[in-house]
């Protein structure tokens, strides 16, 4: 992007209520954020997101992103559960939808990508107490195992069951399909939030003083991410094949790389070493008898090959020696004051008991636009997902729609599809066809 084009987008982002989630107001919202996150990708591979991050720092919008990550959050645990029960709930196309679900992924990635920086910990001020919450809501349900299974069958979707511009055709995507499409993509959501947390353990000197104590002791997530560690939850063994969630997918691990370090592990390695062996951490931190037995169940991973691979973990080791010989300490009873985060009990507050009005009149006013509202947003989202800025960002060459093999044709109507021959095209047409007309 331009630099005037990305400071006019950064500008206009701005709070949603719940109830106006999937309108006009908000769809140019979602495109600002994804024009913004695909800038902010193709920036950071090139060593060039400074000036997004200046941008968001100087006009004040990491607040205003971490709230709406967290409406949409809301409105996926309770509205779209409402929507899908409605029996008047047959839109045209299930697109739009669809752009609701992936806006939490689309805001999670942005802040992934900016939140590297120490400005924009220190930018986010007393809001970040409610991202650290939705990291622990997000990373507990992971922990749980709740979103792996989903994970792992979302790599045997075909890829003509998934909502994509070009569903937009006589025969929708049925609820159930939406909902197993949003459990998928609670997964990826659940690796980012582990980044973002991450990031934020980086810059504990920076953080509002209650952020500490909110992750050490409210949230104990030194417990939480031994979990993570020790249950693994983006690998696991299918007939006897070893498979790891990388780059957005699962693929099979070669025997000579099973032992080596992925990111995910990384970053929870990471996470750990900032929370427990800076000396403002282990003050706070309660080292009592359960604490102490779940940290000591780190020592079994902690291998010469692992070491070898983040030497930083040899003051790891040192220290969990040291804890092994230490009396647990006993509970402390000083008189704690601590802010608590706002965002997520103010929107639960203001629409309790309104679920179900809600989506009714969402159904009415968002979610069943009339034919010419259709071929009027598909133009729009045909511009925001330009084709060649996904291919940048894309780790793997294009599949055919059909057979999903490498593909290297496409349609030359709309310029949305990809197929390997000419046979997989006319095959695919009769459900291409109505996406292609409201788009070429």
């Amino acid at each position: 992007l331009p630099p005037a084009e990305a400071e006019a987008l950064v500008r206009a982002l701005q709070g949603t209520e719940l109830r106006d989630i999937g309108g006009q107001g908000w769809l140019r919202q979602h495109e600002h954020v994804e024009k913004l996150n695909m800038h902010g990708i193709l920036s950071a591979s090139a060593g060039q997101e400074q000036l997004l991050t200046e941008l968001l720092v100087t006009y004040a919008k990491i607040p205003v992103l971490i709230g709406e990550l967290i409406s949409v959050e809301i409105w996926k645990r309770k509205v779209f559960p409402v929507l899908c029960r409605l029996e008047d709930f047959k839109p045209r196309s299930t697109f739009p939808i669809y752009v609701v679900l992936h806006h939490e992924a689309s805001i999670i990635n942005l802040l992934e990508t900016v939140f590297f920086h120490k400005e924009v910990c220190e930018a986010a001020e007393d809001s970040v107490l409610d991202l650290i919450d939705y990291c622990h809501r997000k990373l507990t349900l992971l922990a749980a195992g709740s979103t792996k299974a989903q994970a792992v069958t979302s790599a045997e979707l075909r890829a003509e069951d998934l909502a994509s511009p070009s569903s937009m055709q006589a025969d929708p995507v049925p609820p159930q399909e939406l909902q197993k499409q949003a459990e998928t993509m609670e997964f990826e959501i659940s690796l980012k939030a582990l980044s973002v947390l991450r990031f934020i353990t980086d810059q504990v000197d920076s953080l509002p003083l209650s952020a500490l104590t909110r992750m050490l002791n409210t949230h104990n997530l030194p417990c939480l991410l031994v979990e993570l560690v020790e249950h693994c939850p983006w690998s696991c063994w299918e007939a006897g094949k070893l498979r790891k969630f990388e780059n957005g997918t699962w693929h099979v691990v070669p025997p000579e790389d099973q032992v080596k370090m992925t990111k995910l592990d990384g970053q929870v390695w990471l996470a750990l070493l900032n929370l427990l062996l800076r000396p403002e951490c282990q003050r706070k931190y309660r080292f009592d008898g359960f604490s102490k037995s779940q940290l000591l169940k780190l020592r079994a991973f902690l291998t010469d090959v692992l070491i070898d691979q983040l030497p930083n973990l040899v003051e790891m080791q040192r220290f969990l020696s040291y804890l092994a010989v230490t009396e647990a300490a006993p509970p402390k009873k000083d008189l704690i004051l601590e802010q608590v985060p706002v965002i997520r009990d103010h929107i639960l507050k203001k629409n309790s008991g309104k679920w179900e009005a809600i989506a009714k009149h969402q159904v009415k006013h968002a979610f069943s636009p009339t034919e010419e509202e259709l071929k009027f947003q598909a133009r729009r989202w045909a511009q925001t997902y330009s084709l060649d800025m996904m291919e940048a960002l894309a780790p793997d060459k294009p599949r055919c729609r059909v057979c999903g093999v490498e593909a290297a044709k496409r349609c030359s109507r709309c310029r949305n599809e990809w197929y390997c021959t000419r046979a997989c095209q006319v095959q695919h047409w009769q459900k291409h066809k109505p996406a292609c007309n409201l788009m070429a």
